[in-house]
This record gives structure tokens, C-alpha cells and sequence, in this order.
């Protein structure tokens, strides 16, 4: 029997092929040279808007380039778009950057702190190894395959997709180090903390599924909740600025949870089909699970205060929707607590309880430590603000509603049904060539100034074109979660775009359908 090995949490590691890492500096390369270039054309052109949106175009028009092609960072692209727009006097300083203080920024700030808490504790990989460690899993390797998606599918709704996959991708190869088939030996040792050589057609079947099921299921996880990946936030905060309709945390999850539920289902039933039937987990992958189950020890004081700070949040976050639900949402108490604890500060009350709860108050040792609150994606703060900043701009100055007259003019007899399958389907192809914040930033503000220049409720299209940024199946650079377990060897690239294309279709039409359905009965 293998030897328990150490699991612990290992660095994402990105890797692609030699061919896929020049693709990638041509296209970066490109972006410097083209983003200059469409800025300075565009400048010039004669496009017939007031002198703002001129200017404005031409600074967006840099930007999507820069993102697409991911030359810059994409805060420092994100951050670079509204200091031209103040340097080319689009608007003053003042408005300009209010976007990057707006609320939602705060429910950013809030929901890192907690994930951040729940890694330094290891509470997530208690679930994890629970989960696995389960009657229910027993030596199937297909159920294994289920559980472990499923566990990693619930974490990603609460933390960081890319954290999520980072945790769970060494979980993942050591369960593919101890599969056994028809035939194979179950006494083979994994070396190194990795896994074993494949021993036959079935296992390295098996150990491509484990590994696609970690990222495809922390993609998918992520659509369950506004916190489960920035996408979300960045499509509710621009629904809410630039839409004029807020949607608030139980509105997002009842169309989130049942999408990221099918689609696991999908994720779920193509891996178990092909890559989990006929095997079965050697003694030693049992052993290594409940050894590492054994070494997490009793629930921590540490664990406990993050289970606290979080059931506090996610109360909070929820309340509102509950008191509607039970008719008392137009109560004082209801309105009061609405007006009192947005969902902004509820964020901020559960990150402020990391630092009030101690794990050790005689040495004043609390739940969380500022050098570790500071790690965590503030990036991503900066690109919210930078593309709520930019999608505020084009309304204010009437871009907005020039390029939605002039998308209108070419969709014939355009619908709400209509405009949601156009822009899911846009979101979705171009997931796979840019970052899925990128994406969500460029795509939304469209979606909405086509349908207010339409004449149709925005809400749809711009849900729909929120979920959609969120696919993106089909190759290591569409998403970090895809690098890292395109890195561990095990994934061929035919194999990650076979199954990702089929994703990417069932997303197209769940989100499709679900907007189609539950929006007009949600969203009242």
C-alpha cells in the first residue's frame, strides 16, 4: 500500500506547450502595438459624436484590445482607461473614480476576507477530505469522481475559482495516483507527492477526469452565488449603475444555484460515463484520505470563528430575500435592516468578526491577521472599478446609447429572447479567448445600451451575458483553473477542448433557458 503523502495546498501552477506559449506572446505583443493604433484611428476618425464620447470610443476601444490581448495586467488596463478619460477631459477626477468606491467594491473586500480565512484555517479542506472520506464514496472510483467534483463545485461558490482549483488540483492527483482497473496492481507507490505512471487506458482516463472535473467544476461552482467569481459582482454592479435595477443576493442565487446544479449535473455525468466506470480506489487512495482527515484533528478554534463570521454574512446577505419570502418584506424591520446592512456591509461586519474573534486571546491572537487579509485579490477590486468607471462614462456621455442605436439598426426585429441568445453566446466565445472579468466588463455595458436602445427591459440580456462570461471550457488560457490542471500532464489538449466545447453548449443553453424561465418569476 502507498504511503499517505503530504497534501498540502500546492502554488497554481500555469503551464501550457511551447506552441501555446508563442501564441501567447504574439498576442500580448500585438496588444501594444494595436491598442495605440485603434486609440490613435479612432481619435482621428470622423465618427460624429460629441467630443467626450469621441474621446471616450477611442480610449474603450484601447482597452477591450488590451484586455483581449492581457499586453498589460488587467487592473493596470483596467485602472489606465479612466486615467486617459480624465487626461483627455472626458469627465473630472472626482467622477471618474467614484466607481472604484461603489459599494460592490466592499462585497469584494468582504468575501476575499472570509475566503482568505477559510484557506489560512484549512477549513475547505476539511470538507473536502469529509466528503471523500464518506460511506458513500467507498471504493468507487466513479462516485469518488462525484463527490470530489461536487465538494469542489460547493467551495468555488463561496471562494475564488482559481483558490478553489489550487486546493483541491493535489487532492485530485493523489486520488488519480491510486485508481486501479481490471487488471492493474493496487500496491503501486506514487512518487514524489504526485501520481504514479498510468497503469492502464482506464486509470489515465480516470486521472484526466479528476483533473478536468477540479476546473470545470470551480467554474461552475463560481455561478451559484454574487461571491462565487467576480464576473457576477461585475455584471450586478453594472445592471445597477448603468441598468438602474439592483439584484440582490437571493435574486442572483435562485438563477445561479439551479445553472451551477445542471451544469455540475452535466460535468458530473460526462466524467463518471467515460473516465470513472469499471475502476475502483486501491486501499492506499482510502488511506490516504483518511490520513489526511486524521492530521486535520477536532474542529479548530480557528475554523469555529470562521464558521461564525460566515454564517453571520450569508444571514445577512439573505434576509432580505427571507422576509419577502414569508410576506413581510415591506415591514419597518424588513426595510430598516435592508437600509441599515446592504449587502456591502454585511460583508464588511463578517470580515471586521475575523479580526475580533480570537483564536488565542492571551497571546491576542485573532482569527485573521492583517498581512494575511492583505493578500488577497485586490486586482480584481481595481478591475471592477475600472469597468464600472468606463461603463458609467459611456452612458453619462451618450456613447452607450450610440452603440446600442447602432447595434440595433443591424439585429432584425430585435426580442428579449433574442437579444439574451445573442449576447450569452458572445459572452461564451469570447470567455475563451480573454479573462472571464475582462469579458464580463466589456460585454455587459453592451448588452445593456443595445437593449435600452431597443426598447427592452436590459435586465435578460444582462444577466444572461453575466453567466455566459463565466463559461469558457475549451483551453488552458480561457480560464486559470484550465492552466493549472492542463499543467499537471495529465490533460491532453484534444481532451480538454472535446469536453469543454460540450460544456460550453450545455451552458449556452441552460443560461439561455433559465433567463428565458426564471427571470420574469424571480425578478418581479
Amino acid at each position: 500500500m502507498a504511503a499517505p503523502m503530504d497534501l498540502a495546498p500546492a502554488p497554481p501552477v500555469e503551464r501550457v506547450s511551447d506552441v501555446e506559449a508563442r501564441v501567447e506572446r504574439i498576442r500580448r505583443t500585438a496588444g501594444f502595438l494595436l491598442a495605440p493604433a485603434v486609440f490613435v484611428a479612432l481619435l482621428a476618425a470622423p465618427l460624429g459624436l460629441a467630443a467626450p464620447a469621441h474621446r471616450l470610443a477611442a480610449i474603450l476601444a484601447a482597452v477591450v484590445v488590451l484586455w483581449v490581448c492581457e499586453s498589460l495586467p488587467l487592473a493596470i488596463t483596467a485602472i489606465l482607461g479612466p486615467v486617459l478619460a480624465v487626461v483627455l477631459q472626458v469627465a473630472p477626477a472626482r467622477q471618474v473614480f467614484a466607481s472604484f468606491a461603489d459599494p460592490v467594491v466592499f462585497v469584494f473586500i468582504g468575501g476575499f476576507m472570509l475566503a482568505e480565512a477559510m484557506f489560512v484555517h484549512r477549513l475547505d479542506r476539511r470538507i473536502a477530505f469529509a466528503a471523500l472520506a464518506s460511506r458513500f464514496v467507498g471504493s468507487s472510483a466513479g462516485r469518488a469522481l462525484v463527490v470530489y467534483g461536487a465538494v469542489t463545485t460547493f467551495i468555488s461558490a463561496w471562494i475564488s475559482n482559481v483558490a478553489t482549483t489550487a486546493m483541491m488540483y493535489p487532492i485530485g492527483l493523489a486520488m488519480a495516483a491510486h485508481v486501479v482497473g481490471s487488471g492493474d496492481r493496487d500496491d503501486v507507490p506514487a512518487t514524489g507527492g504526485g501520481p504514479a505512471p498510468s497503469r492502464s487506458p482506464a486509470a489515465a482516463r480516470f486521472a484526466i477526469g479528476m483533473m478536468l472535473i477540479t476546473s470545470f467544476g470551480a467554474s461552475v461552482g463560481g455561478l451559484a452565488t454574487p461571491v462565487g467569481t467576480p464576473p457576477n459582482l461585475i455584471g450586478m454592479g453594472l445592471i445597477e449603475r448603468v441598468g438602474g435595477r439592483k439584484v440582490t443576493f437571493l435574486e442572483w442565487t435562485a438563477l445561479g444555484l439551479p445553472a451551477a446544479l445542471i451544469l455540475f449535473g452535466v460535468v458530473a455525468a460526462m466524467f463518471v460515463w467515460t473516465c470513472g466506470r469499471g475502476l475502483q480506489l486501491s486501499t492506499g487512495g482510502r488511506a490516504v484520505v483518511a490520513a489526511e482527515l486524521k492530521r486535520l484533528g477536532p474542529l479548530s478554534r480557528g475554523e469555529r470563528n470562521v464558521l461564525i463570521a460566515f454564517g453571520v454574512t450569508v444571514f445577512l446577505w439573505v434576509a432580505p430575500g427571507l422576509f419577502a419570502i414569508v410576506g413581510q418584506g415591506d415591514s419597518p424591520f424588513a426595510r430598516g435592516m435592508q437600509a441599515s446592512v446592504p449587502e456591502s456591509v454585511a460583508a464588511m461586519l463578517g470580515a471586521t468578526l475575523l479580526f475580533l474573534l480570537p483564536v488565542h486571546w492571551t497571546r491576542r491572537q485573532f482569527t485573521l491577521t492583517w498581512d494575511q487579509a492583505a493578500g488577497i485579490e485586490w486586482g480584481i477590486v481595481l478591475l471592477y472599478g475600472g469597468g464600472l468607471a468606463l461603463g458609467d462614462l459611456a452612458f453619462t456621455t451618450g456613447l452607450a446609447k450610440a452603440i446600442g442605436e447602432g447595434l440595433t439598426s443591424w439585429t432584425p426585429a430585435p426580442t428579449t429572447f433574442a437579444l439574451t441568445v445573442l449576447f450569452t453566446g458572445v459572452a461564451i466565445i469570447l470567455s475563451e479567448t480573454t479573462s472571464n472579468t475582462a469579458s464580463a466588463n466589456m460585454i455587459v455595458p453592451v448588452a445593456i445600451a443595445v437593449s435600452k436602445a431597443s426598447g427592452i427591459d436590459p435586465l435578460p440580456p444582462a444577466l444572461a451575458a453575466t453567466l455566459g462570461a463565466s463559461m469558457g471550457f475549451m483551453m488552458p488560457i480561457s480560464t486559470p483553473p484550465n492552466a493549472i490542471v492542463y499543467g499537471s500532464g495529465h490533460v491532453p489538449l484534444t481532451a480538454m477542448m472535446r469536453y469543454g466545447v460540450v460544456l460550453d453548449v450545455a451552458g449556452f443553453v441552460v443560461i439561455v433557458a433559465l433567463v428565458t424561465w426564471l427571470v420574469p418569476v424571480v425578478f418581479r
